[in-house]
């Protein structure tokens, strides 16, 4: 999901910010992904006003959360985990169940995005959920056009996983996420069979779709940015909130360019970035006071024009920038956001076989 895309920066290390506060009322451990940090001045401003020492540390990987919380001594206050893992988690029982009376700016939070929650987190008990997106398409119009004809469609998996499309789009560059578990799915998806499928057979026979666009893939990466906004890749899979970096990341290079984020109706997959307080938490009380500020419209809005990725809290739009404010892609309708579908935990049988097919399927380059 996206948290590959926001993990590409992360450090290996753990990096440390405190403010330098009085210690009146205690400290605050928030472990986070390195996209998301929102600035040594906003996170002063909260410390400040709260008395609260804060320390961040940089997360790298899903994996690297996951064995920190079933060690059963973290050490955090406030975690971010993946959708995808968020579920597995709560049934390791790692999670504090939240107590959203202290949460008053719950009434904040988007009914509909709390609803697609609720498919993994039944009732929201365990997770805030804090940022947001999808995976879709980005295609460099210019250069897919002059590929395909100026009559071209261009708005559906045709573009990646059709051999006669794709050889084409060969010769200004295909690329697709390395990443197994964002893949497979939208392959099924795009088969018309069940995006979160049980079955070993489906992975498969997915496999299959994706061996006979193997020649014409010019590459497997997560940090697709550059390649994309410079013109070296035409089409790519892409993460949403990397759609109108590309845009932008173009223009500062005045390339004359024009982008398009396609999201294949019913076939686009949803994920999110979930805030939740481990059950071992030193802290749970400044825990609420930082989740609760996270969904301080104000501040929401702050996220998204630092990060531009959108937070749950929809009705920041009227405080985000208007370049992002308008883009469809970070403030999709409500309409679009019910037809996506969800991206589901892997149970580990199928996580293997997918794996392996990934690794077969790079190999045949």
């Amino acid at each position: 999901m996206g948290h590959a895309s926001l993990a590409r920066l992360a450090c290996a290390f753990a990096l440390v910010f405190s403010a330098s506060l009085a210690r009146a009322n205690g400290d605050l451990n928030v472990l986070i992904w390195s996209d998301y940090f929102i600035g040594p001045e906003a996170v002063a401003q909260f410390g400040k006003a709260e008395g609260i020492n804060i320390k961040y540390a940089i997360l790298d990987t899903d994996d690297t959360l996951q064995a920190k919380l079933l060690s059963g001594h973290s050490g955090y206050d406030v975690v971010y985990p993946s959708s995808t893992y968020f579920a597995k988690q709560i049934q390791a029982g790692v999670f504090q169940e939240l107590d959203w009376s202290k949460i008053p700016n719950r009434v904040n939070l988007d009914p509909l995005l709390m609803r697609k929650v609720a498919s993994q987190d039944a009732g929201n008990r365990f997770g805030v959920p804090y940022v947001w997106g999808t995976d879709g398409i980005v295609v460099n119009t210019t250069k897919a056009r002059a590929a395909l004809g100026k009559d071209a469609k261009l708005d559906g998996w045709d573009l990646l996983f059709k051999p006669e499309v794709v050889a084409k789009l060969h010769a200004c560059g295909v690329s697709l996420v390395d990443s197994a578990s964002d893949v497979f799915p939208v392959v099924l998806a795009y088969m018309g069979r069940d995006p979160n499928s049980k079955n070993p057979q489906d992975y498969k026979d997915a496999y299959e779709v994706l061996r006979k666009v193997r020649p014409y893939i010019d590459q497997f990466s997560s940090t697709y940015l550059n390649d994309v906004a410079g013109g070296d890749m035409c089409v790519a899979m892409a993460w949403s909130g990397d759609a109108g970096m590309i845009k932008r990341r173009a223009l500062q290079a005045h390339q004359k360019f024009e982008f398009r984020y396609v999201e294949p109706k019913g076939q686009t997959g949803l994920w999110f970035t979930v805030m939740g307080i481990p059950k071992d938490a030193p802290n749970k009380d400044n825990a609420y006071k930082w989740i609760n500020h996270m969904l301080d419209v104000k501040i929401a809005a702050e996220i998204t024009n630092t990060i531009t990725y959108p937070t749950a809290v929809t009705a920041s739009q009227s405080m985000v920038s208007p370049v992002l404010a308008s883009d469809p892609t970070i403030f999709p309708s409500h309409e679009a956001v019910e037809g996506y579908f969800f991206f589901a935990p892997l149970e580990p049988d199928i996580l293997h076989l997918m794996t392996k097919l990934w690794l077969s399927l790079k190999a045949e380059g």
